[in-house]
């Protein structure tokens, strides 16, 4: 993590993430990571394991913390399909492993502490603040409100911040089974709708020149992202560059066409209108 990024850690929870977790607990300076590879920090010290489904367990605990992470879910997650019949005394064992990483490198003097044994499996007990991705939900949260006051610079600010606690995909040195999967994919919607806002900010403050070039690149890996596209046209237009909005419109609906035999969106339809009216009043 950039030295940028680990400052968002330590900070106050707030809003609905911080009630939502509801518990304190882990060493000082604990950093948790799911946001890109699966990692455990304390100060200097990496203490992220190594075997496959060590690192299962130990996301779907860090995913779900604050909250009981049923036995049976740990199993199915581990074993899909056929689970061996020591599954169960197996995830014991795990669990067991884990604690004793926690506590070698100075995470908890006693890894039962944060690793908590519950009534039908198993919560992590860490203060959300030391997780990214609670970080990264809280900043989206106070991003959203601060869109709803029409205070883009700030909305700006806010969603950057939550985007760079990103290293890349979700859980990216975990194995998935089906649950882990289902996170990977939700958190991956969470920050292509943070980087959709994040842009509609920055278009607010008149930030149009700046953005052609990231929205190429995205549309580029991409191409049929309707939005993306939409935020292109009309960042090119505020740039006067209408020839090339009209350009990026013509590209879009062949793409579609070719891809899935479809028209553009009516939103960006109704860009596409507006652009030939504003050629029309000008001529």
């Amino acid at each position: 993590m950039s030295t940028a990024t680990q400052k968002e850690f330590g900070t106050r929870a707030v809003g609905a993430v911080s009630a939502d977790v509801g518990v304190t607990g882990g060493g000082v300076g604990a950093r948790f990571a799911v946001l890109g590879p699966v990692e455990v920090v304390v100060g200097s010290s990496d203490l992220t394991p190594t075997a496959p489904k060590l690192l299962q367990l130990l996301a779907m605990v860090v995913l779900r913390a604050g909250k009981q992470v049923q036995t049976d879910a740990i199993v199915e997650e581990l074993w899909p399909g056929a689970p061996p019949q020591s599954a169960r005394t197996t995830v014991q064992t795990y669990v067991y492993q884990l604690r004793r990483i926690f506590e070698s490198g100075g995470l908890a003097d006693r890894g039962e502490d944060v690793l908590v044994t519950k009534a039908t499996g198993y919560m992590l007990r860490v203060d959300p603040e030391q997780i990214d991705m609670f970080v990264f939900q809280r900043l989206c949260q106070e991003g959203r409100e601060a869109l709803r006051r029409h205070r883009y610079a700030e909305t700006a600010d806010l969603f950057r911040s939550g985007l760079s606690l990103w290293s890349g995909p979700p859980l990216e040195n975990v194995k998935c089974g089906a649950r882990l999967a289902a996170f990977s994919v939700d958190l991956k919607e969470q920050r292509r709708y943070a980087r959709y806002l994040r842009i509609e900010a920055e278009i607010e403050v008149g930030m149009y020149r700046e953005l052609v070039g990231e929205l190429r690149s995205l549309i580029a890996t991409d191409p049929l992202d309707e939005e993306l596209h939409g935020q292109l046209i009309r960042v090119l237009d505020r740039s006067g560059r209408r020839s090339d909005a009209l350009d990026a419109y013509r590209n879009l609906r062949i793409t579609l066409n070719e891809e899935l035999g479809l028209d553009p969106c009516a939103d960006v339809q109704q860009l596409h209108h507006d652009l030939l009216s504003a050629d029309r009043l000008v001529s």
